[in-house]
């Protein structure tokens, strides 16, 4: 993407007229009708919820496809490179909200949510939810969209705040995400671990050593270890290469830098070691795959 259009994206959430950074929009009015085609990869500057209620087909996130079918729950993070499959016959909300708006106001609750629903690049970036909480969960979207509509009244973004608040919490609390431990923030080990994956989000270009993460949550290396692969199955140095590889994949293959530049972008001052590396958990070179062909299904619509 360009850097012209994510500022075009940016702006239409972040400089609304009503100056929340909280936009609502409904697909499939949304999709493929603004400056960006929604069926071919772009890159937001804000955070998404997208919440499927009807259609079925595939949405691709980060390299990866993901089923979609009614009652499912997408929580995109910034910087993530996705897209849909050309489909116009889904139904649903998008959320849309400006990383102002998603700024942690210092509760614990505000940082675990964040960062079990939202920033999960190591797992599936949605919740399947039931016929009973989706009920709850569109009478919180409605309260919203009324809120929205009544303009600047004493406490207007505390409003929508908490809405929006009660709304990931009932998701964390009863949607479903296959195949992964379901987090409770009320232990330990799960908000150290959740702790872990906020620093790592902030310092991955300049961090890449379990000890350094070791020493910034105050704990040792084993404790980190054992916490994470208790989480997680995986080691802290697994996630923490991970988190790196993807950053590289996303440069590599939609901007413009040279691969040097990337490597340095990403803490490498050895450009050779990065090509290395990304080869070894890619099994690419960089320049291959940079070349390489398209998502197939990624057709952009006229």
């Amino acid at each position: 993407m360009e850097a012209q259009d994510i500022k075009k994206i940016y702006r239409a959430v972040c400089e609304t007229p009503s100056g929340t950074g909280f936009f609502i929009d409904h697909m499939p009015d949304f999709l493929y009708k603004g400056d960006i085609d929604d069926g071919v990869p772009h890159v937001h500057t804000f955070y998404e919820i997208l919440w499927f209620q009807e259609g079925s087909g595939s949405h691709s996130v980060d390299f990866q496809e993901y089923p979609v079918h009614p009652g499912t729950i997408f929580f995109l993070t910034p910087g993530q490179v996705h897209h849909f499959d050309g489909s116009d016959a889904y139904k649903g909300v998008a959320i849309k909200l400006c990383t102002d708006f998603m700024q942690s106001r210092g509760e614990d609750s505000d940082l675990f949510v964040k960062y079990d629903l939202f920033h999960t690049f190591d797992t599936t970036p949605y919740y399947v939810i039931d016929d009973g909480t989706a009920v709850q969960l569109q009478a919180l979207v409605d309260g919203m969209e009324e809120e929205l509509k009544t303009g600047r009244g004493v406490g207007h973004i505390d409003m929508l705040r908490s809405l929006l608040k009660i709304f990931l919490i009932k998701v964390h609390r009863y949607g479903r995400k296959v195949g992964d431990l379901q987090l409770d923030g009320l232990k330990p080990a799960h908000r150290l671990f959740v702790q872990f994956r906020s620093m790592l989000e902030k310092n991955y270009a300049t961090k890449h050593t379990v000890q350094e993460y070791a020493d910034g949550l105050n704990v040792s290396v084993r404790t980190l270890n054992k916490c994470v692969n208790d989480c997680s199955g995986r080691s802290p140095l697994a996630f923490i290469t991970e988190r790196i590889m993807l950053e590289a994949k996303r440069e590599v293959r939609y901007s413009n830098l040279m691969i040097k530049e990337i490597a340095y972008n990403l803490g490498y001052e050895d450009p050779s070691y990065f090509v290395k590396l990304f080869k070894r958990q890619t099994g690419m070179l960089p320049s291959d795959f940079r070349e390489m062909d398209e998502v197939p299904h990624c057709v952009a619509r006229a």
